[in-house]
């Protein structure tokens, strides 16, 4: 039975939202992983707070709070994935994709022990892994987060998404088998560092300078020859610094109707992303453009994801460059 601490009957809407607020960040990244949009993530927690204060009597006090606020926020996103189905393309694009800024990220409970932790929290959370886990059918992906990502036991599991035992071992199993298939192949060689090196921020200095300066040559010096680029939700995947480059000057790059570029350097999904603002001939300030996440390995940058300007609403960036803090 509830404790009087854990009894929400007699709380009115406010002191609800008090005692339930606490959790919403690691129940934003929860459905994040779902999803795999920052924004429909936004939308489910709200959601799930609803549910939860609707069916607020029907706590009874045998699971923590938290883990009642997970129960209602996957099944939420479970319904939402329902009734909007959808699947990455045929060449396996995340069309629906989005990043998410690291500064949010921070403000998730530390509930790491060792570094073998840290270096788990950081993987599930990039791109890659957001994305491959989007080509998994709705429960075996919730199935794979809870058992895999948050630590669920078969049976929390089971009694989170109010199935049994083995249909959760059951659909585990295919996550794992998918998850598989979606890996990039040479994901084990990845390195996992909490903090970005000295030779990764200096490299990310170059790529900021290259980029103001429209310098493809530079850009290109600084990828490996077998870069993937992608920019979601715009279907395609470019491989090869070449074409990737050859891509950027057929967009217009470095044109004089391009415009003139400012960066700052920021963090998405514990990778480096640099944003970029644009001033257009003629303008008086710099607008965003775009945000690069990149996966930087052995010195160089192996993969570009490259999401739009609308997504800048949900960094801790300017909205705007003035002329003057475009000066260098």
């Amino acid at each position: 039975m509830s404790s009087i601490d854990d009894d929400f009957r007699p709380l009115d809407e406010q002191a609800f939202g008090a005692r339930v607020e606490p959790h919403r960040r690691e129940l934003h990244v929860h459905c994040y992983r779902l999803l795999g949009s920052f924004e429909e993530a936004e939308d489910l927690v709200q959601e799930a707070f609803l549910r939860a204060w609707r069916g607020r009597e029907t706590y009874e006090g045998r699971a923590s709070v938290r883990a009642w606020l997970y129960r209602i926020a996957t099944n939420a996103c479970l319904d939402a994935l329902d009734k909007r189905p959808r699947r990455p393309s045929a060449s396996g694009e995340v069309a629906w994709l989005q990043p998410y800024p690291d500064d949010l990220l921070a403000q998730l409970p530390d509930r790491r022990e060792g570094p073998e932790d840290v270096a788990l929290a950081k993987e599930t959370v990039e791109l890659w892994f957001i994305a491959a886990i989007q080509h998994l059918a709705p429960l075996p992906r919730a199935v794979l987060v809870l058992r895999d990502v948050l630590g669920c036991s078969a049976k929390e599991t089971a009694r989170l998404l109010e199935t049994t035992e083995a249909s959760v071992n059951s659909a585990l199993q295919r996550a794992r088998a998918g998850l598989r298939k979606s890996l990039p192949r040479d994901r084990e060689a990845w390195q996992h560092a909490a903090e970005a090196t000295a030779a990764e921020q200096e490299l990310l200095a170059r790529y900021v300078e290259c980029s103001e300066r429209a310098d493809t040559e530079g850009l290109a010096a600084l990828m490996h020859e077998d870069v993937r680029f992608s920019m979601p939700p715009a279907p395609g995947v470019w491989a090869g610094r070449s074409t990737v480059v050859q891509g950027w000057i057929d967009g217009g790059f470095g044109s004089e109707t391009f415009g003139s570029m400012r960066c700052v350097v920021t963090r998405a999904n514990g990778q480096p992303a640099v944003a970029a603002y644009v001033r257009k001939p003629g303008a008086a300030a710099y607008e965003p453009l775009a945000i690069d996440v990149l996966r930087v390995q052995d010195g160089v940058v192996t993969e570009i994801v490259t999401f739009d300007g609308a997504v800048f609403e949900h960094f801790d960036l300017p909205a705007t460059l003035s002329t003057a803090d475009g000066e260098r």
